[in-house]
């Protein structure tokens, strides 16, 4: 993982030269996988976050605090009870464990001073954040670990606490070089270097292993069984200068993003591994570096899991949905016939003269055709000639209304599925608990949710996402379904600009004009701004129409957020992420 041992004693010393000596004055946690730790100096203060998240645990000062649930959890008030006041004095790190422990000097419920502490376990899905009392008791945790799960290290109230067993892993700072090469050669020979160096070192990452492969090899892959005495020995020059940034602390934090500026890796030098296939940016300090890595997919974490029910009901609303057009698509297919049974009564009928009743099948000719071919025409022998006729006319009239009906049903279904689709983009574009709010508010007033008994305060309603393009014209963005009704059919005016993603699930987004005309840079920047809040957020080229607000409408009974638009112009960009937090209004 990107945050190993060498990266948290770097995160160690940040904290040390920043909050040693803090009050811990405020705790909150946001849910159950987070805790955040409000510290205050004589100068300044701090948000302290701890992640015990699989896919990205991690300690560091942040600047995005999540939301807190109305209810604290348990642990939360524990915490408050036991810490509130307490002095950070103190940081810990077993060697170059991926466990760091906060002391806190407390009192107790006498007036006792105590030591607590808190242990933040950084080790993938094992991670966990754990408070320990001054007797080296378990107070709770955020993850409880009973013997259903195993047997080995039990983590629950009131057992003692027991660090993380240690690895069969040599750890740079105490491990010589010598020591370090002897262990890697005894590796098997078609060994990969940076899978050894894994093996062997304790507190590093898979991206350090590979530098120092890059590093020693030139470039060039090695084998451990192949690697000559000038290689060992730049293998030596690269570890010790690694070995130093790590003690020291003097690293430099990077972020390797790849070239389509998603965040790929992060460390505490400047990897050459990856040449020209992938961005290296340094970052200010080591909580900037895993702040801008992990704030954008933990907030897509953090809301998938609350509005879970709702990705739930979306998704079997759309499976429903979709079977019954598949269905209703094959019945009308099946109506498709109805002009031959319609031909079939009409050529009995011209036949009545030379037909009988009893016949399973009568040889017609075809009047209606060139040539008049001859027409094999099934009858009922039951029927009488007319009889059968008017059967023929019976089922084509009801295969007639059978398509108009279908064809009917088949477009509100459809109109129905892409409601659903554009409900799918907004959840995804939501960015706390109000925005879920919002949605879940539109889908009750839909019929989708059952309106809730409990009376809840409501949050405030969220306003549109306000930028300000580089000729200084106001760009609107709405937030979900019914903000975009709002914004375009109530608050928008006539000469005002619109925005849509054509064919593409997306906000409506508004260029406030003031009756003056906005110049070619602005209506890009709007139309940027559209795809980026769209479902081709990632694509390239993506097509946004535009026109006037006024010829804009909405039919009558169509769902939120869907309108109809003529004289409209189409412009193709490419969503730009940087753009926007450059236009973006405070």
């Amino acid at each position: 993982m990107a945050l190993d041992g060498g990266f948290l004693r770097h995160i160690k010393i940040e904290l040390e030269e920043k909050a040693l000596g803090a009050r811990l004055e405020k705790i909150y946690q946001p849910n159950r996988e987070e805790i955040v730790l409000l510290l205050r100096t004589r100068t300044d203060h701090y948000k302290l976050l701890l992640s015990a998240r699989a896919n990205s645990a991690r300690i560091h000062f942040t600047r995005f605090v999540p939301e807190n649930p109305k209810q604290p959890p348990m642990l939360c008030m524990l915490m408050r009870k036991r810490l509130a006041g307490a002095k950070l004095c103190r940081l810990e790190q077993p060697e170059l464990e991926r466990v760091l422990c906060l002391c806190f000097s407390a009192v107790n419920e006498l007036g006792d001073p105590v030591e607590l502490r808190l242990y933040a376990e950084i080790m993938g899905r094992y991670s966990n954040v754990i408070f320990v009392d001054e007797k080296g008791k378990i107070i709770d945790a955020l993850k409880r670990v009973d013997a259903e799960m195993t047997s080995e290290r039990l983590v629950l109230p009131g057992f003692g606490y027991q660090l993380p067993p240690p690895q069969n892993k040599l750890c740079m700072l105490t491990a010589s070089a010598e020591e370090i090469e002897s262990r890697l050669r005894t590796f098997p020979e078609g060994t990969e270097l940076s899978k050894a160096i894994l093996n062997t070192l304790q507190g590093v990452s898979p991206i350090v292993c590979r530098e120092l492969e890059f590093l020693t090899g030139r470039g060039v892959s090695l084998r451990v069984g192949s690697i000559a005495p000038e290689q060992w020995q730049r293998f030596r020059f690269f570890l010790g200068r690694i070995r130093e940034w790590v003690e020291s602390g003097s690293g430099t934090p990077h972020i390797v993003e790849g070239l389509d500026g998603r965040p790929m890796d992060l460390t505490y030098f400047h990897p050459e591994q990856y040449g020209t296939a992938a961005v290296v940016s340094p970052k200010e300090n080591f909580s900037e570096a895993l702040d801008s890595f992990y704030q954008e997919r933990d907030r897509q974490e953090r809301m998938r899991v609350r509005s879970q029910d709702l990705l739930k009901l979306l998704s079997n609303a759309a499976e429903r949905l979709s079977n019954k057009i598949h269905k209703q698509k094959l019945e009308l297919e099946q109506c498709a016939e109805r002009e031959h049974l319609k031909l079939c009564g009409e050529l009995i009928s011209a036949n009545l003269y030379r037909l009988e009743k009893g016949q399973t099948c009568a040889e017609l000719e075809n009047y209606w055709e060139e040539g008049m071919p001859v027409v094999q025409v099934p009858m009922d022998p039951l029927l009488t000639p007319s009889q059968n006729a008017q059967k023929y006319f019976k089922e084509y009239r009801k295969a007639k209304t059978a398509q108009e009906k279908l064809t009917e049903q088949i477009t509100q279904a459809s109109r129905e599925l892409e409601y659903v689709d554009t409900v799918f983009e907004e959840l995804s574009r939501a960015e706390n608990e109000r925005d879920l709010w919002e949605i879940r508010q539109e889908l009750t007033e839909q019929g989708y949710v059952r309106p809730s008994k409990t009376k809840q305060r409501p949050p405030a309603g969220a306003e549109p996402h306000r930028f300000r393009s580089s000729e200084g014209f106001l760009i609107l963005v709405g937030r979900n379904n019914r903000q975009n009704d709002r914004l375009t059919l109530k608050e928008a005016r006539q000469r005002d600009i619109w925005f849509h993603t054509k064919n593409i699930p997306g906000s409506h987004t508004i260029l406030v004009t003031d009756g003056k005309e906005p110049g070619e840079a602005s209506l890009r920047e709007a139309a940027c701004l559209a795809a980026l809040h769209s479902r081709a957020k990632d694509s390239a080229q993506v097509p946004v129409d535009y026109t006037q607000v006024r010829n804009v409408s909405k039919p009558s009974g169509a769902k939120p957020g869907m309108v109809i638009y003529v004289s409209n112009h189409t412009v193709y960009v490419t969503p730009d992420e940087s753009l926007a937090q450059k236009l973006k209004e405070e």
